[in-house]
């Protein structure tokens, strides 16, 4: 298995630390809409941030 260089480590590290904010956000946006629409919407955008920073996690766990 291939080592990840310092660079590209930053990089992901940043990436996941972009993930977990956007989904908080989301989650956040979620919670304080009372239109049903836009609730659904929010919460599906988190989830999305979720699956992302989840495969990140994923991925640096494979190469750890």
């Amino acid at each position: 298995m291939t080592a990840i260089q310092t660079k590209s480590l930053t990089i992901l590290e940043d990436q996941l630390q972009h993930e977990f904010l956007a989904c908080k956000k989301a989650k956040q946006y979620a919670a304080s809409f009372d239109n049903p629409a836009l609730k659904n919407l929010a919460n599906t955008m988190a989830d999305c941030h979720r699956e992302r920073f989840d495969r990140l996690f994923n991925y640096l766990n494979s190469h750890a």
